[in-house]
């Protein structure tokens, strides 16, 4: 069984999830398996036939089909002649990357939206760049939950409980085969956790998990949902992701030299370490502090207040108060860490503000989510001026394997498997655009075939379709282009130049103010005007962003600036050729000022960046603007079409848009400015560790 042990190293480490060859041949074994186990390969290979089996073991040219996809993983693994390698050598040297979520793969639903995915993507690129890094994060049971519409369109969450032993994890165990077993001091109780290991290509990702028969069932469920539960709940979650997550660090016999917080939600690694340098080293409380901050970073992913956690000074003493002993410190004194004002008695505990005053190094996610961050906690230098306060920037990237089509990629490739971006300036507008053409009619028909809530009539790919898919949280607008209806109707309905529109998208299940959003659009799908015209896919996950960013027309993204802090969907949009038209914020604010120089070459701008003191004004200023992009530009670019069918304007910008910004937002760049700003140096006077 040679060859079923090599299936099993392939299910098994997530390199297939951006490598198509492997991938396909797992959809070979069974494709609708394939699609119904949500491209689980284990699980897959868990409910094929003996008599299917045996069928692929007698087909030669599936066994060679085996044998060089395992060899093709081998040689990945083993290769000596990584980026990371060739600048920094063989040396002592690693990165503990702790996030909340991680978005890998859709059969692991542990992400909820832009931040899990965009920690996916990190230990991605880190892997084909040959970065020494480890992921640490939490396994929850139930996952994030699954979306349902329901008739009067609102959101209703699922949550089933997940066969984690069925997925591409492996629990991880000592050399007698017993699972490693670590716990952790939540309040009053001692909390046992289980460790689950990802392959993520060369990287590990651990998970953390609680739901044990050892512990009591309120603290058994403590890494159930995602973002579930109250405060309390939240506590425990990051109590165990950070304390715990450096003690299953330990337990496996690493000791990484930099520590990533990807968000506040890990910050309480700060005081385990801590302990370690005072109760194991001898450190003062001040030294331990100070070689911590030494070695930290800190990326802060968002200007929303809601997206930053706070904690009452109550839940902070109750399940914290262990750790005042073992610091030698006073009360005053761990709070003191959490607070923007130490001496305010009033004010709450915030996990930014831990992680913010224990890092020697912190940025934003873009240039103007960078300027945004200093003047948001420039409360914590008040000596500085803002733009002295110690809060940088590394612009968000996507992982391009990941998220370029496979059409686009064996194009831009070369020999060894690199993307050159260029090349697309070669390639004949026929031939893009024939490849656009049958990505939108696999994705149009995805839309027919999951879509419950409007499907899209009749409609071609030869219809302008515009995209809107991400988390619906109300500063990012979802029903912007509905503020006049009659004139969106008119727009859509255009029988020379009609336009199709798609969305999905989870609301949080506490925010009901996006979920009315939902709401509003599942309601008007469902009739005329709109009626076929409008499609709300249910359920947003990978599978159905892989299709929308590489099959739509038009990328539409319509935030309140500056509350954007990245956004990654349009990146992966336009490495598809698949024109932007967005408001000023994020990444295409950076984009747009240092790449399109005020051109059309990469889509469109939605205003000019102003920023009005009434929403209502800015809402109909904006709304507008969208109208005329569409009626002006938009829609006669793509219907101006030459003797042969070909829009050749429209090619030119998708063209400009791939070979412009392809290389510049992806998170091999991206990981690149970590590794040579943020992760090899030498804190105490700034210079590259080389």
């Amino acid at each position: 069984m040679e060859i079923r042990n090599k299936l099993n190293d392939l299910a098994y480490n997530l390199k297939w999830s951006w490598t198509p060859s492997t991938a396909e041949l797992f959809s070979h074994i069974d494709s609708e398996n394939w699609q119904k186990t949500k491209h689980n390969p284990v699980l897959l290979l868990k409910k094929i036939s003996d008599e299917r089996l045996r069928m692929l073991l007698a087909d030669k040219s599936f066994v060679d089909r085996v044998n060089q996809e395992h060899d093709s993983l081998q040689r990945y693994l083993e290769a000596n002649n990584t980026w990371f390698s060739e600048n920094y050598g063989a040396r002592d040297f690693s990165v503990a990357y702790f996030s909340a979520e991680f978005g890998l793969v859709e059969c692991l639903p542990i992400y909820s939206g832009g931040l899990g995915v965009l920690a996916g993507d990190h230990l991605k690129s880190a892997s084909d760049l040959g970065i020494p890094l480890v992921g640490v994060g939490l396994l929850y049971k139930n996952g994030y939950f699954f979306q349902k519409i329901d008739e009067n369109g609102w959101q209703q969450e699922e949550y089933p409980d997940i066969n984690y032993l069925h997925t591409p994890l492996t629990l991880v165990t000592d050399m007698s085969g017993n699972r490693v077993i670590g716990e952790v001091d939540v309040a009053d109780a001692v909390v046992k956790f289980q460790i689950w290991k990802a392959r993520v290509g060369r990287v590990d990702l651990y998970l953390l998990d609680t739901n044990l028969e050892e512990n009591q069932a309120p603290y058994r469920d403590i890494t159930d949902k995602l973002y579930g539960g109250d405060s309390e709940k939240r506590i425990q979650q990051e109590i165990v992701l950070g304390i715990g997550g450096i003690r299953a660090l330990r337990m496996l016999g690493l000791y990484p030299q930099v520590y990533h917080m990807n968000e506040g939600h890990s910050a309480f690694l700060v005081l385990e370490r801590m302990r370690e340098m005072i109760q194991d080293m001898g450190k003062s409380f001040e030294e331990a502090l100070e070689t911590v901050r030494s070695t930290n970073v800190f990326t802060t992913h968002t200007p929303v207040a809601a997206g930053h956690d706070y904690f009452s000074i109550d839940l902070i003493e109750r399940y914290l108060q262990s750790y005042i002993n073992k610091l030698g410190i006073s009360f005053e004194q761990l709070l003191a860490l959490g607070r923007k004002r130490p001496e305010d008695e009033n004010e709450l505990f915030c996990m930014t503000v831990l992680a913010l005053k224990s890092s020697s190094k912190n940025n934003g996610v873009s240039k103007l989510h960078g300027r945004v961050s200093q003047e948001m906690w420039r409360s914590l230098w008040p000596e500085l001026p803002v733009e002295d306060v110690p809060i940088g920037y590394v612009t968000n990237g996507v992982h391009a394997p990941t998220w370029l089509s496979s059409s686009l990629r064996d194009i831009l490739s070369d020999s060894e498997g690199n993307i050159d971006w260029q090349k697309i300036l070669e390639v004949d507008d026929e031939l893009l655009w024939r490849l656009h053409k049958e990505l939108k009619r696999q994705l149009i028909e995805l839309v027919n075939s999951r879509s419950k809530i409007g499907k899209l009539g009749n409609l071609t790919e030869d219809v302008l379709t515009i995209g809107f898919a991400r988390r619906f949280a109300t500063y990012k607008r979802a029903t912007l282009l509905f503020s006049d209806e009659e004139k969106l109707a008119a727009i859509l309905n255009n029988p020379q130049h009609p336009v199709q529109i798609l969305f999905s998208g989870k609301a949080h299940p506490r925010d009901n103010g996006g979920k009315e959003l939902i709401q509003k659009i599942v309601q008007l799908s469902k009739r005329e005007p709109f009626l076929g015209k409008i499609a709300f896919i249910e359920d947003y996950d990978l599978e159905i962003a892989r299709h929308l960013v590489r099959g739509c027309d038009v990328w539409l993204n319509n935030p309140v600036r500056p509350m954007e802090a990245s956004g990654t969907s349009g990146m992966k949009a336009s490495m598809n050729g698949v024109l932007n038209a967005s408001t000023l914020d994020g990444w295409w604010a950076e984009a747009w000022e240092s790449s399109n120089k005020g051109s059309d070459g990469f889509g469109w701008a939605i205003g000019d960046g102003k920023v009005y003191e009434s929403p209502e004004v800015q809402n109909e200023v904006e709304s507008r603007a969208i109208y005329e992009l569409l009626e002006a530009s938009i829609i006669p670019l793509f219907y101006d079409r030459d003797e042969k069918g070909i829009p050749r304007k429209w090619v030119k910008m998708m063209k400009e848009a791939i070979s412009g910004l392809g290389p510049k937002f992806t998170t091999d760049r991206m990981l690149k400015e970590y590794v040579e700003g943020f992760y090899m140096v030498d804190r105490t006077d700034d210079k590259i560790l080389v």
